[in-house]
């Protein structure tokens, strides 16, 4: 089984030259992904189509069970690597996907809402601010490029999708009932990253007691304040984004709506 299954990656492991962020490839790249998700986030918006979050779930589900394949078997050589435990903030929306179908009754409806509000917000900063920063998502492989660049136009299309089919709440007030959410997921992975420590460097939502934040500029903070209030400020920027993320959706939104006929 374990050959069958190092075979099968290994036929999709097409070397590329490892792209430079911010190069043609990754701009126009971005470009397309962006347009292509915004505009598939408008129709199936319009359409009020069923079961788009769930289906969206399943993809990034797959498409996360192929780079764990791909990751221990084609370059780790079969050695589990932590740092890719799939539990960081962009992991989130995944999960939450999966979940909507369990909340879809009367009594969880407001439950559902928060989630898609969490989708609306933190996926819209995750997906933007991974293309912005991609180093992290340009490998030397096609697929694994591919999934890092897909995943995060996914997210965005997810953001957007939330927004414009009236499944997110947009009053300021409803990002607050967010935070819990974003609480425990932060707490989540602060044990994830504890309890891996001893098999590998996790660093899940990037909040690692061991060692500094990887982040731009919040490496820096780390380096100056210590790790722990390093952290702590860096998850008040990620929250501040996400409400950001949600006054730009509110407002986007808004403005739209008032536009003359002759103007949309």
């Amino acid at each position: 089984m374990q050959e069958l299954l190092e075979r099968f990656f290994q036929a999709s492991a097409w070397t590329m030259q490892t792209p430079v962020p911010y190069s043609p490839f990754h701009l126009s790249l971005t470009a397309l992904g962006v347009c292509a998700a915004a505009w598939m986030a408008r129709r199936l918006a319009a359409g009020r189509r069923k079961h788009v979050l769930f289906v969206c779930g399943l993809v990034l589900a797959a498409s996360e069970l192929y780079k764990q394949g791909f990751l221990y078997y084609i370059v780790n050589g079969r050695s589990y690597d932590w740092w890719y435990f799939p539990f960081q903030l962009c992991s989130v929306p995944m999960y939450l996907c999966l979940a909507v179908p369990l909340l879809s009754r009367p009594e969880y409806a407001r439950a559902r809402r928060t989630a898609c509000t969490f989708i609306q917000d933190y996926g819209l900063l995750g997906g933007f601010m991974a293309l912005a920063e991609p180093s992290g998502l340009l490998h030397s492989y096609w697929t694994l490029t591919l999934h890092g660049l897909c995943w995060h136009f996914m997210l965005i299309f997810l953001g957007l999708y939330c927004a414009q089919s009236g499944e997110s709440d947009r009053e300021p007030a409803a990002f607050l009932r967010t935070l819990p959410l974003f609480a425990a997921c932060c707490a989540a992975a602060a044990l994830i990253n504890i309890a891996a420590h001893p098999y590998g460097n996790a660093d899940m939502f990037y909040i690692s007691p061991y060692y500094p934040n990887e982040q731009i500029v919040f490496h820096r903070i780390a380096l100056e304040i210590g790790i722990t209030a390093g952290n702590l400020i860096y998850l008040t920027g990620v929250a501040l984004g996400g409400f950001i993320c949600h006054l730009g959706c509110r407002y986007c939104l808004h403005s739209a709506k008032t536009l003359p006929d002759s103007r949309r």
